[in-house]
């Protein structure tokens, strides 16, 4: 039984996607460009501003173009982080039953720390949840498990105790680097190239509910 439960961010604990892809637009406008549709942007957001540059710009993190650009869309998103991000459908009640059975749970995720902290604090999660670890917090961020490690050392829980949820390859590849259980979000962005059943999780969920029962708590 798992003794710490620690979540992705974006695309598993909360859905930030409308609020990234309105940045995007706000920025696309900026520049005169037509806005990118929605539904292209949704599974980008699991990769951040490289993800959302990539399908609005078209640009890598090489170009000469890219860095002005993100520096100002992450200067957008500072400003509001937390509009129409939402938890996902059945997240709060999953965290309700992890709160009533005394397991811990934390945020482990690839956005800097500084940008993190306010969405939990904005979900009025601040007070409950164990930990927050950014892509910043340790020295390499996901895929490799430094981050994963960081919430274990934090939570007192060793990693073998430890489940790991998240919506893309990279936080199956954390989890099991760590030496964690680890759970894909099927209701997430999923914007890896690879199908969901290759990541080779121990579990895949299509709800968030369906997380105590893979726990074997209820």
């Amino acid at each position: 039984m798992a003794e710490a439960v620690f979540f992705d961010l974006d695309g598993t604990l909360a859905d930030t996607a409308p609020d990234l892809a309105g940045i995007l637009n706000r920025l696309q406008q900026e520049h005169g460009i037509e806005p990118t549709p929605f539904a292209r942007l949704r599974p980008q957001v699991s990769h951040g501003v490289r993800g959302m540059l990539g399908a609005g710009f078209g640009l890598t993190p090489d170009a000469p173009a890219y860095a002005p650009l993100a520096a100002r869309f992450l200067e957008l998103y500072a400003d509001a982080l937390c509009v129409e991000t939402r938890l996902f459908e059945g997240m709060a009640a999953l965290l309700d039953g992890l709160d009533e059975q005394r397991i811990p749970w934390g945020v482990v995720t690839n956005k800097a720390e500084r940008l993190a902290r306010p969405i939990i604090d904005a979900l009025g999660l601040a007070g409950r949840c164990a930990c927050v670890v950014g892509g910043d917090t340790a020295a390499r961020p996901k895929p490799f498990p430094d981050p994963l490690l960081h919430a274990c050392r934090h939570t007192g829980v060793e990693p073998a105790r430890c489940l790991y949820i998240g919506d893309d390859i990279r936080d199956i590849h954390a989890g099991k680097a760590a030496g964690m259980g680890t759970v894909a979000a099927a209701y997430g962005y999923l914007g890896s190239a690879e199908p969901i059943d290759a990541w080779q999780a121990d579990a895949i969920v299509q709800h968030p509910m369906e997380i105590l029962a893979f726990l074997g708590n209820r």
